[in-house]
């Protein structure tokens, strides 16, 4: 077996493109898996078949950079689940999980919020700003918040009263502006 690709953002997402060897290929009525084992964590995917020796899956999201253990499971009535084949695969932090950490790190701090000023001179191409836009929600359901994080940063208050928004995701689009 061998994974396409090899690596895939903390938050997951993308597709990864499974290339059976001429071993691994079995009969047509068996269902293939991916179990994604990491350090605390396990992950197991369903696949779809895309020819006789090509699956495809989207890689899940991920607690931590590491390099886990992707184990390649099949399935068939009446039979116990076997191990196909195993490979290595890398989770890894990119732009957007490093962009989603500065905004939750920065909320409620306009000052900061500024860099999105540079972002509008120097940034991507726009059809590139909203493949970021969503790359950076999605990291961001990924990134451990304590509790009481919220959009608007530590202070809440305003004329007395408490305004306690809901845990969101943000957006840089909605930041631009």
């Amino acid at each position: 077996m061998k994974l396409n690709p090899q690596q895939a953002p903390l938050y997951g997402d993308c597709v990864v493109t499974v290339l059976l060897a001429e071993e691994d290929k079995v009969e047509d009525d068996v269902v293939f898996y991916l179990v994604f084992s990491g350090s605390t964590l396990h992950h197991c995917t369903s696949t779809r078949k895309v020819s006789a020796d090509t699956l495809e899956t989207i890689a899940p999201g991920h607690d931590c950079c590491e390099t886990v253990r992707v184990q390649l499971c099949a399935s068939k009535d009446g039979l116990p689940v076997f191990v196909v084949a195993e490979q290595d695969f890398r989770f890894v932090q990119d732009e957007a999980y490093d962009a989603a950490q500065f905004l939750a790190a920065s909320a409620g701090n306009q000052q900061a919020l500024n860099f999105t000023r540079f972002l509008d001179r120097s940034g991507p191409p726009s059809g590139d700003v909203n493949s970021l836009d969503e790359k950076v929600a999605l990291a961001f359901r990924h990134l451990k918040l304590p509790a009481e994080w919220n959009v608007l940063g530590t202070d809440q208050t305003s004329h007395g009263k408490n305004l306690n928004p809901p845990r969101t995701q943000t957006h840089l689009g909605r930041l631009r502006s």
